[in-house]
């Protein structure tokens, strides 16, 4: 069986009815047709959101160009400077000038508890910073879209899942492949048994394409005018600025990012999770090149893994297991794949089912069954998912005015997360086949890997 995702139109239909008693106040208690106010193109007020981002530079301002629609009211980043360069871009010319009229500030923190028209919150920060700005956020009632990976740490997970279900509000990870048309189409040829049972499944990315596998920095350098050095460490340990950290370059350090897996899995693992229904794995199993850093300090992530999930029997739906390989590792190439046919070495899936395979890219783009009768046979799929029609950043704002539901909400992202996370803090005990119980949040014949399930927050810095 298929988990269900949450209905959030409560909360987000109490606000929007609370919006539209407020445009009726103001407008002396008279309902006026849409044309009568401003033609086609009108937007009332209760149709918009005020939004705030959290990160706005580099993916930040990826997903805000896409909702300039919306009223972004303010923005919190730690460098603005990159955020002036993100936006100078010519096709970025609504969003430059969105942010201009915004309000600009360097902690997120200050942000929240000063400005209080804010709605809505994108956050996409280093990995570390997720789970602090968005339990902040929630909890004080604002809807957040967090981009991938939702957190950095598995007791983050499941804490956001939590306060997300607490507070109401609407959330979706930025995981936009799950928007897409091709992966619906993977869910309903899985789903009505084109492939038969699927107890296989193999997954692959290029990254990581930052660097990874080295020592931290020597030296000390000067921080760049621009840059709030403390704000970016945020709730990791203090350590001298380097531009080796940052921009982007943070991905491969330990203490920021979640290596290639936290990065590709949320696009990657996605896709087998929600057509097969997978829920936490029983057993991990990891292996990797070696970490970098001296004394075995780990300070930066393994330039190749490997990581084989199992999953147990669901309903109708049998064992799984799972592998994935990054780094540019590939798995074996299925026999009945035609010659002509090449693996995309940038990454992809491959689910082995008992009468062929389906095999997809990233972000559960083109979608293909081998062997090619299948593709005729299955041409008539009935369509059982709804399709998107807006972006995955849009699909949230729907969701927020309460026209639809959130595609990839918290309840659906903080298992998915958390099982990518999984195969990160076994990579701390390579070769080993580390048993999970869910129940408890902890593998249970490994109690020292445990301790990479959770993090210490530096002072001055909580989840609470």
């Amino acid at each position: 069986m298929m988990k269900k995702q949450p209905n959030q139109k409560g909360k987000t239909m109490q606000r929007r009815d609370f919006l539209k008693g407020s445009a009726m106040s103001a407008a002396s208690f008279m309902i006026v047709p849409r044309h009568v106010l401003g033609g086609k193109g009108f937007k009332a007020p209760s149709d918009t959101v005020n939004i705030a981002a959290i990160g706005a530079g580099g993916m930040g301002a990826s997903n805000m160009s896409k909702l300039t629609s919306q009223n972004i009211v303010a923005l919190a980043d730690c460098d603005h400077d990159w955020v002036r360069k993100s936006v100078s871009r010519d096709d970025r010319s609504e969003l430059r000038a969105a942010y201009e009229k915004a309000k600009w500030y360097k902690d997120f923190r200050e942000m929240l508890d000063k400005q209080k028209d804010i709605d809505a919150v994108v956050i996409a920060t280093p990995d570390h910073v997720h789970a602090a700005a968005a339990n902040t956020a929630m909890k004080m009632g604002k809807h957040v879209y967090v981009q991938k990976p939702l957190t950095y740490t598995v007791h983050e997970s499941r804490v956001l899942r939590k306060t997300a279900k607490e507070s109401g509000v609407v959330t979706q990870m930025g995981n936009q492949g799950h928007s897409n048309d091709d992966a619906r189409l993977v869910n309903e040829w899985v789903q009505a048994g084109a492939i038969g049972p699927v107890r296989e499944v193999h997954v692959w990315t290029n990254r990581p394409i930052w660097p990874q596998g080295m020592d931290r920095p020597e030296g000390k350098a000067k921080v760049p005018k621009d840059l709030a050095w403390d704000v970016f460490l945020g709730p990791a340990p203090y350590v001298e600025y380097s531009p080796e950290y940052h921009p982007f370059a943070w991905r491969g350090w330990t203490d920021y990012g979640v290596g290639a897996l936290g990065d590709m899995g949320a696009h990657l693992i996605d896709h087998p999770y929600w057509a097969l229904g997978l829920d936490y794995p029983d057993t991990v199993e990891a292996s990797s090149t070696p970490w970098g850093g001296k004394d075995n300090s780990k300070v930066s992530y393994p330039l190749s893994t490997s990581v084989t999930y199992t999953f147990p029997a669901r309903g109708m739906y049998p064992e799984v297991k799972m592998h994935w390989y990054d780094g540019g590792v590939m798995p074996a190439r299925p026999a009945v794949l035609p010659d002509e046919v090449k693996l995309d070495r940038g990454g992809g899936v491959i689910f082995v089912g008992e009468k062929g395979i389906l095999m997809h890219e990233t972000y559960g783009s083109n979608p293909q069954m081998y062997p090619q009768s299948l593709m005729e046979e299955y041409a008539d799929t009935p369509q059982t998912y709804k399709r998107v029609e807006t972006s995955h950043e849009m699909n949230w704002v729907e969701a927020i005015l309460g026209n639809t539901e959130a595609v990839s909400p918290f309840d659906y992202a903080a298992p998915l997360n958390e099982t990518m996370l999984l195969g990160v803090v076994a990579l701390h005990a390579p070769g080993e086949t580390l048993r999970y119980d869910s129940e408890k949040m902890e593998f249970t014949n490994n109690k020292e890997v445990n301790q990479h399930l959770s993090r210490e927050y530096r002072d001055g810095w909580t989840l609470a």
